[in-house]
């Protein structure tokens, strides 16, 4: 299966040097980008790409901007969320997407996989995250 979830390994080296910054309002710029079962996105990438990326009505390359939620401390798990965000009268299929600093150079911050490919057809296409708490935030640290 070439689109695997998962943190990757750069944002995992960059995070305890600060180089990403989560604060809402005041911080980076965050997206998220759509991509096909053709995709190879995973640990290892480390930047945005357009390789595999999704091409459709409704879709601009290099994805949506995502609102950022200021990370808490849940426990001992540091949650981190991204407000839901759809893409309007799209006609597209994705297989996964990249969540990449747009501020930072594109680096990428983790992959997701929806586990099929999902699809709209003149439709709302929209990616709902989960809630965010220790056990199912889209992006957490313990």
């Amino acid at each position: 299966m070439p689109v695997i979830q998962t943190v990757t390994s750069s944002f995992r080296l960059e995070l305890p040097v600060l180089i990403h910054d989560f604060t809402a309002g005041t911080g980076d710029t965050f997206k998220i980008a759509l991509y096909t079962d053709a995709a190879t996105i995973n640990r290892e990438t480390s930047t945005y790409t357009t390789t595999g990326e999704v091409v459709g009505t409704g879709y601009t390359a290099g994805g949506a901007v995502l609102t950022s939620v200021t990370p808490v401390l849940i426990g001992q798990v540091t949650v981190f969320d991204f407000a839901d965000v759809s893409w309007p009268t799209s006609s597209i299929t994705a297989r996964g997407a990249l969540i990449y600093n747009f501020t930072k150079a594109n680096r990428s911050v983790c992959t997701l996989d929806f586990g099929f490919n999902r699809t709209s057809s003149f439709s709302t296409f929209a990616i709902e995250f989960p809630v965010s708490d220790s056990n199912n935030a889209i992006l957490r640290i313990d």
